[in-house]
């Protein structure tokens, strides 16, 4: 009894943050209709986000691991910050300005895909029939998803899907790299660390291209800023990690699936965003093949 209301207390967790880290892209979405660009809402989700992260790295600062990380380890956690976090939630915030939230979610969500892509052609890992199959139905789904939008919104989805899928080919390109380093830092640890590089290099980056004054958004930029810090990047990352605790990998790979219907159904409401029957399937067949993917890599670990 005790055990199956912790998996039910789990998977609640799993559902909370998965719907909390999709509206992110609605959150970016209303903050675009106040005339702030995306190193402009990056900053800002940066900023409210980074002292937190300083406190994890604080708190988190002499957990001891079985192997102590090196000079060259410190480094390679730079390298991952800036790809993994600071170049995919850039490239991110910028195909948000050409498409829809919920396909940028869509998008998005082929990650595990290009996990398994990246593997199979840099570490010669193999991919199984049904996981090809599996690559194949998402590849699909995003044809179908595309098919109507460019005659909807116009060739700027192109450009916007291209920004998109590098953003989750960047991403995906820190999970390959970065499996053999997190053990020697910690899960918090190494999160917290790679947040703070990927924050100063929002800084950095905010520095030298903006001419906008740092205070001069109105405060419902303010306010959206600090909202996809807190409730769209922060408080899930914790939730997520909970859930996966409570009731494994494998079962929270089906509960992530719920990620793009929730931008779907935020995106219709906040956005009034609508998407057409094809889309609507191609969506699905994407989830169907992100599905696949994801249990049958847990079930071969």
């Amino acid at each position: 009894m005790q055990r199956t209301r912790q998996f039910w207390y789990g998977i609640g967790l799993g559902v909370l943050g998965i719907v909390m880290f999709s509206s992110k892209a609605v959150m970016v979405k209303l903050a675009y209709n106040y005339h702030v660009d995306a190193i402009n809402v990056l900053l800002l989700r940066m900023l409210f986000s980074f002292p937190f992260y300083l406190i994890i790295a604080y708190l988190y600062s002499n957990q001891n691991t079985v192997v102590k990380p090196n000079n060259k380890d410190y480094l390679w956690l730079v390298f991952f910050g800036f790809v993994g976090y600071y170049l995919a939630s850039y490239f991110d915030f910028v195909g948000l300005t050409y498409i829809k939230a919920s396909l940028e979610r869509i998008i998005l969500f082929l990650y595990p895909t290009i996990v398994l892509l990246l593997n199979k052609f840099f570490l010669k890992q193999p991919i199984n029939k049904i996981q090809w199959l599996a690559i194949g139905l998402s590849y699909l789904g995003i044809v179908f998803a595309f098919s109507d939008e460019v005659s909807i919104s116009g060739s700027d989805t192109y450009l916007g899907g291209f920004f998109i899928l590098l953003s989750a080919i960047t991403y995906a390109s820190y999970l390959v790299g970065s499996g053999w380093l997190i053990p020697k830092f910690g899960v918090m640890k190494f999160t917290a660390y790679a947040m703070i590089v990927s924050c100063v290099c929002v800084f950095v980056h905010y520095s030298l291209i903006s001419e906008l004054n740092l205070f001069s958004f109105s405060w419902e930029v303010y306010a959206l800023g600090g909202a996809i810090a807190v409730f769209a990047t922060v408080i899930p990352s914790f939730l997520v990690s909970a859930s996966i605790k409570m009731i494994s990998s494998s079962n929270f790979a089906i509960v992530a699936g719920i990620g793009p219907i929730s931008t779907i159904v935020l995106a219709a409401i906040f956005l009034n965003e609508r998407l057409t029957l094809l889309q609507l399937f191609g969506a699905l067949v994407v989830i169907l093949g992100i599905l696949l993917v994801s249990l049958k890599k847990e079930q071969k670990s």
